[in-house]
């Protein structure tokens, strides 16, 4: 790539709560804004563009920021354009709600007892992993139980 050559980053530290960034993703974001470069925060992701040097540059004083700043993971993704940073597909993020609850309980999700899977649905609900079409039956294969299992764990969730 020549020299000021555009390109384009989309990032996303963690925790992320919608409304309530911490201080880790404000450090995040500070350090593109410390090179000039303006961040457009999303639901899912925040992007950048900006001159390769320069994203080059505020990327690693991002990751330095996020995580001293109480960051626990950040995921990014770079392109020579925004358009051709890859679309994660919604099986994808079933994926990743599913392995952020093996890191939350501690213990694979074939092994969950079912103390852990109804925890695991709460956790799901409230992240709207039962939106996505085809969840309850995936959930389900995952945890080794019934459908009829999740739907009685989410209608107890709702009787709360």
């Amino acid at each position: 790539m020549p020299r000021g050559t555009e390109i384009a980053a989309e990032f996303l530290v963690a925790p992320f709560v919608e409304g309530t960034p911490g201080p880790h993703v404000t450090a995040a974001v500070d350090a593109f804004d410390a090179h000039g470069l303006t961040v457009e925060l999303g639901p899912f992701a925040s992007s950048v563009e900006g001159d390769l040097d320069a994203m080059a540059d505020a990327i690693a004083g991002m990751v330095r920021a996020a995580m001293s700043s109480g960051a626990t993971s950040i995921q990014l993704r770079v392109a020579s354009s925004a358009d051709e940073i890859p679309i994660p597909s919604i099986r994808d993020a079933l994926d990743d709600i599913l392995r952020m609850a093996e890191r939350e309980t501690g213990t694979p999700a074939a092994d969950w007892n079912r103390a852990e899977k109804q925890r695991v649905v709460r956790m799901l609900d409230e992240r709207g992993a039962f939106l996505l079409r085809g969840a309850v039956d995936d959930i389900a294969q995952i945890m080794g139980v019934s459908r009829i299992t999740i739907y009685n764990y989410l209608n107890a969730l709702e009787g709360e």
